[in-house]
């Protein structure tokens, strides 16, 4: 399959991370408490945190399983968050983050969807799926908003260090062809 390192759509062009990316993530996101509460890590502390990150988003794309996008806004350049797939068979599971200023002003979903059309024109992928917090309303808004279906809840599947020190339910939302 190949793996376009740029996909646009209206506002946003979402492309492969680069090292430079590091202190946008960082101060744009990944040290916010309030982004990171439904993550599955913990805030970072330091910059060295993020540019680590960033080297293994990097890494991932030499192999065949896991490819991350920077969200950039089209006109400024300015990085938004991040989305990433993880290709498993005839399927794909999607995340995303996004810093807090943009959250509400449909970002998030026009990103989605543009990975989501992308995957589901590929012969081989037949799901597109993710999961999410059941208390993250707004998160499951974004999966309906690209089309997935909520198809249940998994019990105790998730793990969101700022919450809890064990697993939490999340629903699991998909959308197949």
């Amino acid at each position: 399959m190949n793996i376009p390192e740029i996909i646009e759509t209206d506002r946003l062009r979402l492309r492969k991370p680069e090292v430079a990316d590091a202190e946008a993530v960082f101060t744009g996101y990944a040290q916010d408490p309030v982004v990171t509460r439904y993550l599955i890590w913990l805030p970072h502390k330091d910059i060295g945190q993020t540019r680590a990150f960033i080297s293994r988003c990097l890494d991932c794309w030499t192999g065949d399983k896991t490819f991350s996008w920077v969200i950039t806004d089209k006109t400024t350049s300015e990085l938004l968050g991040m989305i990433e797939i993880r290709l498993d068979g005839h399927t794909v599971n999607l995340g995303y983050v996004l810093k807090r200023v943009c959250w509400r002003k449909g970002i998030m979903p026009e990103a989605a969807k543009a990975i989501v059309d992308w995957a589901m024109s590929q012969r081989e992928i037949y799901r597109v799926w993710a999961i999410c917090d059941v208390e993250n309303h707004a998160s499951a808004r974004v999966l309906e908003k690209v089309g997935m279906q909520r198809e249940g809840i998994f019990r105790r599947m998730i793990m969101h260090p700022t919450v809890s020190d064990e697993p939490r339910d999340a629903l699991c939302y998909a959308i197949v062809k």
